[in-house]
């Protein structure tokens, strides 16, 4: 049985507890592992004060744009791929992973090149204050000079997942994120480089990253990336684009709320005084990087999902993707309670792990309390919205991605501030996390309803 027959079985064959779980596990561990070293930037960085540590939430917002563009293509791809590996075609699976591949290398370098030539204003543009901007611009120079090689990790990460193999993922991930934290140790607390140090420490790991993970995807991977392989056909490029899009939107809106809560925390706190303005920036900084370590679990183990319901979908195995969705939908909610519940439970302790000033605690553990209560609604929405994009239903996919950080959470952000100033920023994603559970909810019920509950066999399938 040669390799694409027996990864054939193993997809469309293997209990789909136990496949979800053994695809979601690395992708869990991947983005923990990147979560951590978030933390740990913004734990090291938290030493040399509240403005520099400010800065690490103004550069989370350009790393979320970088990643937009790299989930768009990477997503968009990567389930063509699955899709045609269903097919056994691996030829055209080889050219949708090659020409999503060049075209992010491409992009990512004119990225660099605009915010490189722009670097102050573009850093006052995501939300910088004056006495952020020196910080902002010292990290954003060293994120900006990664863009390239950020993208394509990201592309190849995703595409070695939908083809199954989710452990050599985690291993380019997981290996650039301890780099990370050992040189952000070594650069800012022994070489004494601050904010500079850090921001070099994240491109040099990005670098490493993307060279364990192309080498890994010529060794692993059953399609293969080449020149020889770019596309020439614009539809295929509008496939990717149209399935890639709500990863393009779910990033795009993370990115561009970040930075429009980062805006209005210092607004609102520079009326009270400038110190206020750079604590509720901190604080809220604090509180999304512990909100996105709880919610990676969710997350990864709905990337397990992704390749699961992509592939077993195009093979008619409907019943499979269903039970797939059930379990995952279950797992993450468990996670979530687990992680969620001592956050909860004991927020200014968790955020006194990153940041002492009483100012800044005082203004984060209210909007920790808050955050962890959202974030037990988000299982009704990540799984399903992941489930529709891998499965090609790009409309409903757009549509469940815009909810959560731009149709729901900015109108909610402004109208909160409005109302009740800095506690608006406190409670703002809170709530558009739990009206984004119920509006999906009867989504969800009416995909178990409309799909078919048994699976297709191979002599149905035939003309």
């Amino acid at each position: 049985m040669d390799t694409t027959q027996l990864h054939y079985k193993k997809m469309t064959e293997t209990p789909v507890a136990k496949l979800v779980v053994r695809l979601g596990i690395p992708t869990t561990v991947s983005m923990l592992i990147t979560s951590i070293y978030n933390m740990a930037d913004t734990y090291f960085v938290g030493t040399l004060g509240k403005s520099a540590q400010g800065a690490i939430g103004i550069l989370f917002t350009l790393q979320s744009i970088i990643q937009a563009v790299a989930f768009m293509l990477g997503h968009g791809s990567g389930t063509y791929v699955s899709k045609e590996l269903a097919n056994k075609d691996v030829n055209k699976a080889s050219a949708y992973v090659s020409s999503a591949f060049f075209l992010g290398g491409a992009i990512g370098l004119i990225f660099a090149a605009v915010g490189l030539a722009v670097l102050s204003p573009f850093m006052k543009l995501l939300g910088s204050t004056d006495t952020i901007l020196p910080y902002a611009k010292q990290y954003g120079m060293w994120v900006l000079i990664s863009c390239p090689f950020m993208i394509c990790s990201l592309i190849l990460n995703n595409n070695l997942r939908y083809e199954g193999k989710a452990f050599y993922a985690m291993i380019g991930l997981v290996s650039g994120g301890i780099l990370n934290m050992g040189m952000d140790a070594v650069f800012i607390r022994v070489c004494n480089l601050g904010v500079f140090g850090a921001g070099m420490a994240t491109a040099i790991s990005q670098i490493i990253s993307f060279t364990i993970l192309l080498i890994l995807y010529f060794k692993t991977a059953q399609s293969s990336i080449s020149l020889r392989n770019i596309s020439r056909q614009f539809k295929l490029y509008l496939q990717i684009f149209k399935n890639g899009l709500p990863s393009l939107i779910r990033q795009g809106l993370n990115s561009i709320s970040s930075g429009l809560l980062n805006k209005l925390a210092g607004t609102y706190g520079a009326q009270i005084s400038h110190e206020m303005a750079d604590a509720a920036i901190d604080a809220m900084t604090v509180v999304n990087r512990i909100s996105n370590f709880v919610m990676c679990v969710g997350m990864g183990i709905s990337q397990g999902l992704q390749p699961v319901a992509s592939f077993n979908y195009q093979a008619k195995k409907y019943a499979r993707v269903k039970r797939a969705l059930l379990v995952t939908l279950l797992i993450t909610w468990g996670c979530i309670v687990v992680l969620g519940v001592p956050v909860a439970c004991a927020p200014r302790f968790f955020v006194s792990l990153f940041q002492h000033e009483e100012m800044v605690l005082d203004f984060a553990t209210p909007a920790m309390l808050y955050a962890m209560i959202g974030q037990l609604f988000v299982p009704l929405f990540i799984p399903l919205n992941m489930m529709f994009q891998s499965i090609r239903k790009s409309g409903m996919a757009s549509f469940l991605a815009m909810l959560r950080s731009g149709l729901l959470f900015i109108p909610i952000l402004f109208a909160t501030t409005a109302m009740f100033g800095l506690t608006g920023i406190q409670i703002s994603q809170p709530i558009a996390d739990v009206l984004t559970g119920l509006v999906s909810l009867p989504i969800l019920i009416h995909f178990f309803k409309t799909t078919p509950s048994t699976d297709q066999t191979d002599e149905e399938k035939q003309p």
